[in-house]
């Protein structure tokens, strides 16, 4: 089975570019009501993945922190915790499924490792609900 079926394309995701700064991080995260979402830079290469948990640390670290400084702090210069690892549009099933056990997405990536989108995990788990492959 082909992974395409599943991708959510970029322009359907949720991200930020590396060059944002935490102030665009923190809003996105917020209006969206998402836990995570992919980073990448302006070529469009994955990055990697900001969670809520890392834009929390990133602000209790930084002394006398205020919202001036979200406005200046890019994300490139955040430390996080863990990236999502990507996986290639040429996948397969079992690779897409091992890492959507992990995480809450997968970053898909072409040939020239460009972001192309996601897979999430509630995509798999309803094809295989619609497909009869899961009953309760």
């Amino acid at each position: 089975m082909n992974i395409l079926a599943f991708v959510k394309p970029k322009n359907d995701v949720i991200f930020v570019y590396d060059n944002d700064t935490l102030k665009d991080a923190l809003a996105k995260l917020e209006s969206h009501r998402f836990t995570s979402i992919p980073v990448l830079n302006k070529e469009g290469n994955y990055i990697g993945t900001i969670t809520e948990g890392d834009l929390l640390w990133n602000i209790k670290n930084v002394t006398n922190f205020n919202m001036k400084h979200a406005e200046k702090m890019l994300v490139k210069e955040l430390k996080r915790f863990r990236d999502y690892e990507t996986i290639q549009i040429t996948a397969n099933m079992n690779e897409l499924i091992t890492k959507a056990t992990m995480e809450n997405f997968v970053p898909v990536v072409d040939q020239h490792d460009l972001f192309i989108g996601i897979v999430t995990r509630k995509a798999i788990i309803n094809y295989f609900f619609d497909h009869n492959f899961i009953v309760l």
